[in-house]
Formats: structure tokens, C-alpha cells, sequence
């Protein structure tokens, strides 16, 4: 009688302590909330974040689960997902750092005119560079992946854009502040507003073109409301904005090591080539789309993208100067930027 009443009571005191356990394993179990602006099948969401969330999710055995609210389903206008991120409103944002006016100056290096080669390459030299340069931007954040879009191009209702001279008196929705001093010195007029108003604008000639890359082309349905879209020879396109993917920095510094170790190791460079990725392929399906509109794709010769270079210099310069107001070196940054955009077009 006595072995079974000790028998009973050694088993009770195992389940106990292995129920006391159970809630320290459940308690590093973590459900993280994904924001961002664009609908679920937009390239980003559906060739990057998507994959992202399958691969943390799968790494850690399951033990963090990320939701995903697109279209900004959690509330809030773009602009404010920076801010939703830092201030723990939600756990990861991805979101464009051009929303931001100004906030990210050495970061722009990456949005001047002809820097930007394919977004794959250029988005794993930016975030290669903001690491070296400019990490003191996002110190309120935890970046998990810095990139770009691909070549920023033209595309125009009417008779289009051929030269140079064809820009003068273009109203050209711009999409960051940088791209709007490089319209202005091209002799358009930049317009600024949110990408959604951009079909109905252009339907009602409040704008005559846009400036976006092919990708951006797609949800907008930009082929059927112009006639021409205008591209430039070499490497280097028109212009590219500006990415990020980041967590709030507590929602990482509380998780456990181990977990920890999951998003850094689906975090940097090679995350950041996999968003540019991404935008290339619907980059191409962008464009494929407009030939079969019947559009007329233009792409300049090499002396006619030389004399734009040679005036969106001016653009650059400006740029150099602001910043050495805000006492940057700008000329440096813009030198590191190119040779890490160089050091990946070469591979």
C-alpha cells in the first residue's frame, strides 16, 4: 500500500513539474503583426513578404507565427507605417522611406538620377551601404531588409516623351522628393500625390504621366491610360526609390535567443536582393504587358540619355549641397554608393 501511495505521489510530482514547464516552452511562442500598404498580390507582398513569413515561420518550428495585414488593413494613411513600427503600434512594417520627406537624408544618395542598375543589384548594395553609412537613420527600428525598386521610367499620355525637349511643361507625378528636383531641373512640373490617385489623374489630364517603374504599372493599370513610356540606354536607369522592411525594436529584443537568431538570419543583403528580385520579375510582366497594349515604348539613344545626364547632374549637386548644410559629406556618399552599385552590376 505504501509503495503504491509513493508511486502516486512520484508521479504526481513529475506531472506537476512537467506542467510547470509547459508554460516557459509556450511562453517563447510569438504571433508578430506584419503591416503594409499594398494589396496581398502585389509583387512585394506575394513574391517577398509572403516567402519571408513561410521561411521564419517554418525555422522556428512553428514557434512564431507572423500576420500578415496588407492594404493597411490595421489602419492609418502609408506615411504613418514607419512610425506604427517604432512605437510598437505593430511588430514589422515594409514601406517606402520617400513617404517620409527628408527624414532619411543619407539614405538618398541611393534615389538620385542614373545610380540605379537592376533592383536586385542595387537593393543589396543599398542595404550594404545604409549598414556602412547610414544606420544612425533607423535607430528606432530594427531593419531587417533595405532595397530598392528597379529603373524608374516615363510614361506619358500623348505623343510621348523623345528628347530632352519634350519634357518642358509636363505635369509628372513624382514619387519622392529627390525624383521631383530631377523633373523640375528636366523641365516638367513634379506633382506630388498618393499612388492610388495616380489612374483617375491621369484620366482627367490632372497629370500627364508618371514616373514609376514597370512593376508599379501593373496594379494601376497605367498601359491603358497612357500611350508611351520613355526608357534609357546603359545600365543605369531614370531614377529608384527607396525601401524598408523593419521590426520594432523591442518585439525583437524580447524574443529568445534562439528566435532572435531566425530573423537575423533572415535578415541583410541577400533578403533585401530577394525584395529587388522580386520587382524585377513583374518588372518584366509590366512591360510585356504594355507591348501587347500596342503602346509605344521608347528608349533613347545614348547621346540622348547623355544630355540627361548631363542636366540631372545638376540634381546631384544640389543634393551635395544640402547635405554638407546638414553637415554630410554627400560627395562621399554618393562615391560609396556607386562604386557598391558598380561591385554588384560587375558580378
Amino acid at each position: 500500500m505504501k509503495r503504491n501511495v509513493s508511486f502516486a505521489l512520484a508521479f504526481a510530482l513529475a506531472a506537476a513539474v512537467t506542467v510547470s514547464l509547459l508554460p516557459a516552452a509556450q511562453a517563447q511562442e510569438v504571433t508578430l503583426r506584419l503591416h503594409q500598404m499594398l494589396p496581398p498580390q502585389a509583387a512585394i507582398p506575394a513574391r517577398a513578404l509572403t516567402p519571408w513569413i513561410e521561411k521564419v515561420e517554418s525555422q522556428s518550428g512553428g514557434r512564431i507565427k507572423v500576420e500578415h495585414y496588407p492594404s493597411m488593413q490595421l489602419g492609418g494613411a502609408p506615411p504613418a507605417l514607419y512610425d506604427q513600427a517604432r512605437d510598437g503600434v505593430v511588430d514589422l512594417i515594409w514601406t517606402v522611406l520617400g513617404y517620409t520627406p527628408g527624414r532619411f537624408p543619407k539614405s538618398e544618395a541611393f534615389e538620385l538620377p542614373f545610380m540605379v542598375t537592376t533592383a536586385e543589384v542595387t537593393s543589396r548594395a543599398f542595404h550594404e551601404y545604409v549598414l556602412a553609412n547610414a544606420l544612425d537613420e533607423f535607430k528606432d527600428v530594427h531593419p531587417i531588409a533595405l532595397h530598392t525598386h528597379g529603373a524608374g521610367l516615363l510614361h506619358v499620355r500623348g505623343s510621348g516623351v523623345h528628347s530632352l525637349a519634350d519634357m518642358k511643361g509636363l505635369k509628372i507625378r513624382t514619387p519622392t522628393r529627390v525624383a521631383a528636383g530631377l523633373l523640375k531641373n528636366l523641365g516638367a512640373t513634379p506633382v506630388g500625390m498618393p499612388v492610388p490617385s495616380v489612374p483617375e489623374s491621369l484620366s482627367k489630364g490632372v497629370i500627364d504621366g508618371v514616373a514609376i517603374p514597370w512593376e508599379v504599372t501593373l496594379p494601376l493599370k497605367i498601359s491603358e491610360l497612357v500611350d508611351s513610356h520613355t526608357d534609357f540606354s546603359g545600365r543605369h536607369g531614370l531614377y529608384t526609390s527607396t525601401f524598408i522592411f523593419a521590426m520594432n525594436r523591442d518585439s525583437y529584443e524580447q524574443l529568445p535567443a534562439d528566435l532572435k537568431k531566425v530573423i537575423d538570419d533572415n535578415s541583410g543583403p541577400e533578403v533585401a536582393a530577394l525584395f529587388g528580385r522580386a520587382m524585377d520579375e513583374v518588372d518584366v510582366i509590366g512591360r510585356s504587358v504594355a507591348e501587347k497594349a500596342g503602346n509605344s515604348i521608347i528608349t533613347l539613344d545614348d547621346a540622348e540619355t547623355a544630355r540627361w545626364q548631363e542636366v540631372a547632374e545638376k540634381t546631384k549637386l544640389d543634393w551635395i549641397a544640402e547635405m554638407k548644410g546638414k553637415g554630410i559629406d554627400g560627395a562621399a556618399l554618393v562615391e560609396d554608393a556607386r562604386r557598391r552599385i558598380e561591385k554588384y552590376s560587375g558580378q
